[in-house]
């Protein structure tokens, strides 16, 4: 497998998983003031995971289905991990969802950067310029919810937060 063919399918691997987990913080957030903006988030990774297909069908890239597979399984292990709530969803799960979303956009806007100072602006009906610029959207809309998420699951934990040499 050539090099462009692994980075694609790293790439694609990425898609999956975080394809996945901006449909959970969407589904997890539904009734409150970042469900739009999530809900938007789903529609719009969907098509850029497709983009990213239609390029690498352009290319003549096959699917590593493994690194789909991990993608996918790297999402559903990621729930594991403890939240602040035993059962429940907590403001510290939806922090944590939009850091990833925010690591993972930043991941695919370098994907779009790169390609395009390869392959040019568009490959096919793929357009890389067109596919960076939504890229810098959702880092911007994510960071916008990012920043209203660290208060309410940092700072509403029981106490003040207190710095290094706070008395």
């Amino acid at each position: 497998m050539s090099r462009l063919a692994t980075y694609l399918n790293d790439h694609l691997g990425g898609s999956t998983g975080g394809l996945e987990l901006v449909k959970r913080a969407s589904r997890s957030n539904g009734g409150n003031e970042y469900g739009p903006v999530l809900a938007e988030l789903v529609r719009e990774i969907e098509e850029d995971r497709n983009a990213l297909l239609e390029l690498m069908a352009e290319l003549d890239v096959g699917r590593d289905r493994v690194k789909v597979l991990a993608g996918w399984a790297g999402e559903k292990a990621g729930r594991l991990k403890p939240n602040g709530s035993l059962v429940s969803y907590s403001p510290l799960s939806r922090l944590i969802e939009i850091e990833g979303l925010v690591i993972g956009v930043t991941g695919k806007l370098s994907l779009w950067e790169n390609l395009r100072e390869i392959l040019g602006d568009r490959v096919g009906g793929v357009d890389l310029v067109e596919l960076a610029e939504r890229a810098r959207s959702q880092r911007a809309r994510l960071d916008a919810l990012r920043a209203a998420a660290a208060p309410e699951a940092l700072a509403g934990d029981g106490g003040p937060i207190r710095r290094a040499g706070d008395s």
